[in-house]
């Protein structure tokens, strides 16, 4: 190992295997506190450190539990500190879910991917980790009648396949078609087929969730892919949010909304038959669209902040 490279691997080992202060390990080093804190920084962001919490076993109770058993989803609650801005407490949630993720990497894993404004900060805390054959698989199109949105969902799944050696597989098709016809011809395109039959495949999928009404704005909501008076529309046939921008009512309905025949979205039965759902969510004003989801079905792991389960919890 190089000079920088023994550093890295003294601090990590004195700091979280012998228990010594950064004190006394910048002593040992003959350096500042400031460069013992910052080189401990980066064992963790190149991975050399994995941080991790074993649930404790026997019974559990809080707004976790109650989730996981009203609803069958393994359920992570962050803790975030009251009064934050909501900015930082969805990168808070996006810290865990990335290190979440990184475990779920394994060897010749494919992993669907829904864009937004969740998914990309979830891209910064991945901790990068070597494996071979890694699939990134985007589920869901994203241009509009304004822009090809590749830039955006290219960021976010480089960033992903970057993190892990991956091969990325886009979807090059609007995020919603003008008319559903145009969609079913589309449908019939070889091209788009690849990428359906890969769709089928999906190990993990990993996706946050739209609002009509969240405070940190969705993509969907606020990047000119909806009229005003398409949201009037989608207001007045109760929508909430939406997955993978199929669009939910309060009850976790969707298939009665006519807007969702021109979504090119994997649908909540669709997202059912893949093994792992990662379903990321941050702000109490996504609770409703939680509730939503939660009642649809579609996600196995949840990871939320503290509020916006609490919220969900007061809404049922």
């Amino acid at each position: 190992m190089n000079e920088w490279a023994d550093d890295l691997w003294t601090v990590a080992s004195m700091y979280y295997m012998q228990g010594e202060t950064m004190e006394v390990i910048a002593k040992h080093l003959g350096t500042s506190r400031s460069t013992v804190s910052r080189l401990l920084k980066q064992a963790r962001d190149t991975g050399l450190v994995r941080i991790s919490l074993a649930q404790p076993s026997g019974a559990r109770t809080g707004l976790g539990t109650s989730l996981s058993r009203i609803f069958g989803v393994r359920t992570t609650i962050v803790p975030v500190r009251s009064g934050t801005t909501e900015v930082h407490r969805l990168d808070q949630v996006a810290r865990i879910a990335g290190q979440l993720i990184t475990d779920l990497v394994d060897d010749d894993v494919s992993i669907g991917v829904a864009w937004g404004t969740t998914l990309e900060a979830i891209t910064m805390h991945l901790i990068p980790k070597e494996a071979h054959g890694v699939k990134i698989i985007q589920m869901n199109g994203a241009a509009n009648p304004a822009a090809s949105g590749i830039p955006y969902t290219g960021a976010i799944m480089t960033r992903i396949a970057q993190a892990f050696q991956g091969e990325v597989m886009h979807f090059p098709v609007p995020a919603f078609f003008d008319d559903p016809r145009t969609k079913e011809a589309m449908w019939r395109e070889r091209s788009v087929q690849t990428v359906l039959a890969a769709q089928s495949l999906l190990d993990v999928a990993v996706f946050g969730l739209g609002s009509v009404q969240a405070s940190v704005p969705s993509h969907v909501y606020s990047s000119g892919y909806l009229t005003e008076a398409e949201m009037h529309q989608l207001l007045s046939w109760g929508v909430v949010g939406d997955v993978n921008t199929v669009f939910l009512k309060a009850d976790g309905g969707y298939a009665d909304i006519p807007f969702n025949d021109r979504a090119s979205g994997m649908t909540p039965q669709q997202l059912q038959r893949i093994p792992r759902r990662i379903c990321v969510v941050a702000g109490q004003s996504k609770a409703r669209s939680l509730l939503a989801a939660l009642r649809a079905r579609v996600a196995t792991d949840l990871v939320v902040d503290d509020e916006t389960a609490r919220a969900v919890l007061d809404l049922m």
